[in-house]
């Protein structure tokens, strides 16, 4: 398993929502066979189809019998809930890679499930569900928490969708998820109060003034804290 580009895998996904569709394009994309999804609404039916044509859809039990890898793309308050109700049912197979997209979750939460391959993974971007999210992936950073023998499957897999693994301990995982939730509520709150502000002026293109002015600041403190960092090393 060390070597992935030596050893296709056969991945089921669960969740069609706005995470899995492109995760299983992306990994597509390197060689590795999308052997079913599991997709409930019309909506993501359809994201299903524009994103992995020819994918079959499957209840969700049938996907992690076909897997040899399950990627879990589901909100994290429904993982542990599936995690057990597929263990009683017996689904879950020794040596199963099985891997979850939650920031809240380390691998703890696949306690139910003995004798799978555990792996969190939580990509750092937003996700609009289309293929321009392929293009934000790329070079984007995912968190990577997994037992210290499995980290380098979960790094190798990151790598393969063209992004950056960073290391998150399994203690660290709830700090983390705060950390990350925070920043983008914070963003966001930012962003409304102030374009609301500018069309309360009548300021034509408030979005774009703001959008502008708030990625110059994000991108001169990221400047400024990567060469911080420098300096220290």
């Amino acid at each position: 398993m060390s070597g992935l580009r030596a050893s296709r895998l056969g991945i089921g996904i669960v969740g069609a929502g706005k995470v899995g569709p492109v995760l299983g394009r992306a990994l597509a994309g390197v060689g590795h066979a999308i052997v079913g999804m599991s997709a409930v609404s019309d909506e993501s039916r359809e994201r299903a189809e524009a994103m992995l044509p020819g994918v079959p859809l499957l209840e969700v039990q049938e996907v992690v019998r076909r897997a040899e890898m399950v990627l879990l793309a589901i909100p994290g308050s429904e993982i542990p809930g599936l995690v057990s109700g597929l263990a009683k049912l017996g689904a879950w197979q020794p040596g199963q890679l099985v891997i979850h997209t939650a920031p809240e979750h380390g691998t703890a939460v696949f306690a139910d499930a003995p004798g799978v391959i555990p792996i969190a993974l939580h990509p750092g971007i937003v996700f609009t569900g289309t293929s321009l999210d392929l293009t934000r992936l790329s070079g984007a950073t995912v968190a990577v928490t997994a037992p210290t023998v499995v980290q380098p499957i979960g790094q190798a897999l990151v790598v393969e969708m063209g992004a950056e693994p960073v290391l998150v301990a399994e203690s660290d995982r709830a700090a983390y998820a705060a950390a990350v939730t925070a920043a983008g509520d914070t963003a966001r709150a930012a962003a409304a109060n102030a374009i609301e502000a500018l069309e309360a002026l009548g300021i034509t293109g408030a979005d774009r003034v703001i959008g502008g002015t708030m990625r110059a600041a994000l991108e001169e403190e990221l400047t400024r804290h990567s060469s911080d960092e420098g300096l220290i090393a």
